[in-house]
């Protein structure tokens, strides 16, 4: 505890100075306003300013870059939750988020986003302060097996996500990985399933499937409903009353616990933490059966477990040297070009740096709960816009950040064709956070599968040996047979209210 408390007051020395304050001020103000703005994201800003850490010094430049991704985390459940454009790390917030602010209930679903969010990078900021010089070891116990039995069971917990039925989930989900499919094989170098289109050969991107389901299918769905407005209409209630505040608590605690542990493997991180943490309440919380159509739980445990992931993503990528996705990667860059490697000698070689970025996460919570909580009324000010001229600012921004990615035009079309498939998926009443989840998984599922049979020459069995994978798929096992149960028991419920009375 001594040696936390002296490591603690290092960084707390390090990020109190006047230029880290102004750089975790900087990078937490560009970071909600580009998880605010629909179509951009922290991968593309940190993109651009990669090249600005040249000028800026290394604690400061880091700082920055950090707070512009833990950032975006805070701000990206506001359009989610007000317009249903989500980034990736908020499509589960469409769900409760945007079913509030129809019930009228905007103010509450913010506030519940942003404390949630403060509690969730609280708790990760403590897991990241006590235990990363060894916690960064257990996912160096996680092999391809181990990996393959998590994707699995995260194919399982669709069954919890899917505001529809069981069945509708699932199709929907294997749509997502047909999808996930398409470009070239990474073992075989086979272009497969690009119909000879030059454009697929790299697979289609993730931001061009969530902002084309998510964010054009509303703008399509109000334009064809004839909506001129928006369902916010800049008058919210910020402040819940006591018996909402203690909903808000345990949901947000489990996502903390969720999203801090996800955020530790790779492939992890926010996306997959704010489907495992809806999964968790969708099965736990006492209110269970509201979720999915405007409960507080599906707004707080989502958001808990999105900002504690992209807080303890950053173990992997500086206790080992392994970054787990993409934004990450882009931080270890900035690293080695400020001429630090991360790895497990960085906090012995650099533990000014080190718990320097620690205790300015803290300090960026605090900057983020009143940007995001007190002041949220004024970022949200663009949404009093007139419908039928915001619309074509959203496309705007949205055509802006999926050609941003790749500098495609291609990028954009693809986004507008998923526009159109949303709408269509609104229209038949299926949900599309299904889908996302198998887009996301599926690749992930086939390379761990692949890789653990090459290790054991063709093994199946090798999946049930190793104590990791075998346990997660007697869990499986366990959830589905769970849930065969309850749809029997449903049904003979359903059978007896239906039979004749005599």
């Amino acid at each position: 505890m001594n040696e936390l408390i002296h490591n603690l007051g290092i960084g707390f020395d390090h990020a109190l100075t006047i230029h880290n304050l102004w750089y975790c001020a900087i990078g937490c103000v560009v970071g909600t306003l580009v998880g605010l703005l629909p179509g951009l994201g922290p991968l593309s800003t940190i993109s651009l300013l990669l090249p600005l850490t040249y000028s800026i010094p290394t604690d400061g430049s880091i700082i920055m870059l950090a707070g512009i991704y833990y950032g975006a985390q805070y701000g990206d459940s506001v359009s989610a939750i007000t317009m249903k454009i989500p980034h990736a790390s908020s499509i589960v917030a469409c769900i409760d988020g945007y079913a509030m602010t129809l019930k009228g209930k905007t103010g509450l679903a913010l506030f519940t986003a942003g404390i949630s969010s403060f509690i969730g990078g609280t708790v990760a900021i403590v897991v990241l302060a006590t235990l990363a010089p060894t916690l960064g070891e257990v996912a160096l116990l996680f092999g391809p097996a181990d990996y393959c039995a998590l994707m699995m069971l995260g194919f399982v917990c669709v069954s919890f996500i899917t505001t529809g039925s069981l069945l509708n989930g699932l199709a929907m989900t294997m749509i997502g990985v047909l999808l996930g499919s398409i470009g070239t094989d990474v073992n075989s170098g086979i272009a497969r399933f690009t119909m000879d289109l030059q454009f697929l050969t790299d697979g289609i991107g993730l931001i061009s499937i969530a902002l084309g389901c998510f964010g054009i299918a509303e703008i399509v769905k109000n334009l064809d409903s004839g909506t001129n407005h928006t369902p916010f209409n800049g008058k919210i209630d910020l402040m819940p009353t006591w018996p909402e505040f203690k909903r808000i608590i345990p949901s947000a605690l489990r996502g903390s616990v969720v999203g801090s542990v996800l955020g530790l493997l790779p492939g992890g991180g926010p996306v997959i933490a704010q489907f495992a943490a809806y999964a968790l309440d969708k099965k736990f919380s006492k209110y269970r059966d509201e979720i999915g159509h405007g409960a507080i739980e599906g707004v707080a445990g989502q958001a808990a477990a999105d900002e504690a992931a992209a807080r303890t993503s950053f173990i992997p990528l500086m206790a080992i040297g392994i970054p787990e996705n993409a934004v990450m990667a882009l931080m270890m860059a900035a690293f080695i070009v400020k001429g630090v490697q991360p790895g497990p000698n960085m906090i012995g070689q650099h533990p000014d740096l080190f718990w320097g970025l620690v205790a300015s996460m803290w300090i960026g919570n605090c900057f983020l709960v009143i940007l995001n909580v007190p002041l949220v009324r004024y970022w949200l000010s663009v949404f009093k816009i007139p419908f039928n001229v915001l619309f074509p600012c959203i496309l705007f921004f949205c055509c802006i950040g999926t050609f941003s990615i790749n500098n495609n035009l291609d990028d954009v079309y693809i986004t507008a064709a998923f526009g159109l498939m949303g709408y269509l998926f609104m229209r038949m009443g299926l949900d599309a956070a299904p889908l996302m989840l198998g887009f996301i998984l599926g690749p992930m599922l086939e390379e761990y599968f692949r890789r653990q049979l090459l290790i054991s020459r063709g093994d199946f069995t090798s999946f049930l040996k190793r104590p990791i994978s075998g346990t997660l798929l007697a869990l499986i096992t366990v959830f589905i047979v769970w849930q065969m149960i309850s749809f029997l028991i449903k049904s003979k419920k359903g059978v007896v209210e239906q039979a004749p009375q005599h």
